[in-house]
């Protein structure tokens, strides 16, 4: 088991390096995914070490491609993630759908020791859409999160940050922040719902109702 006190951030990142290769995003039953990460102490802000782990994460992040990665992710016990929905990605995506998950463009941002609470009452009534992890590759599920977060964290250099963020980057602070605590989107799916990749191409394209109707409450 990891603790702060044995995890060597400025080792990792040397072991890494003789190795040439990225980081690989390590994958469910690994217990780095399921602990609690570790706050990252005050003077690693700003430190080379720190600001390298973040570029890695941002590299990592977009050759997989995602829109979303955390520092456990990567084998890293420390309460970091970054995230960014481009535009350039949404491009790709049908109208429709960005209407109805509520998904707008996402600016690269990573967050430090942040935290995520829900936002007002009419913003805490479940959004029900499909969810992937770069952790839990080949399937998805249909998960319930809030529709509206706040964000609180400081960035990589210690600055503060305070965001508010509806739709679908709530959707994506709320699991990245899951992975800070232990916790992957299969805790949190609508079980019956979970498809693999084969299957999720379709049923990506209908209303959340049918795919409920369907398969969730048939």
């Amino acid at each position: 088991m990891t603790s702060l006190s044995t995890f060597d951030l400025d080792a990792w990142l040397a072991a890494l390096t003789a190795t040439e290769q990225p980081p690989p995003i390590v994958q469910a039953g690994a217990v780095v995914l399921r602990q609690r990460a570790f706050d990252v102490p005050r003077e690693l802000f700003g430190s080379p070490a720190l600001l390298r782990l973040v570029d890695l994460m941002v590299d990592v992040m977009r050759t997989a491609p995602g829109v979303g990665l955390a520092a456990p992710q990567i084998g890293v016990p420390l309460r970091i993630f970054v995230a960014e929905d481009a535009a350039e990605r949404l491009a790709r995506v049908a109208p429709e759908s960005l209407a109805a998950r509520g998904r707008a463009p996402l600016p690269l941002m990573a967050f430090v020791n942040p935290t995520v609470t829900l936002g007002t009452p009419a913003g805490r009534e479940p959004a029900v859409f499909f969810e992937g992890c770069l952790s839990v590759r080949g399937y998805g599920a249909l998960v319930p999160r809030a529709a509206t977060v706040r964000v609180t964290a400081v960035d990589p250099r210690g600055a503060p940050i305070a965001l508010d963020m509806h739709g679908w980057p709530a959707r994506i602070m709320q699991h990245e922040m899951d992975h800070l605590d232990g916790t992957l989107y299969v805790d949190r799916m609508l079980s019956r719902s979970l498809a693999g990749d084969a299957a999720l191409g379709e049923l990506s394209g209908l209303p959340v109702s049918d795919v409920i109707k369907a398969l969730v409450d048939p």
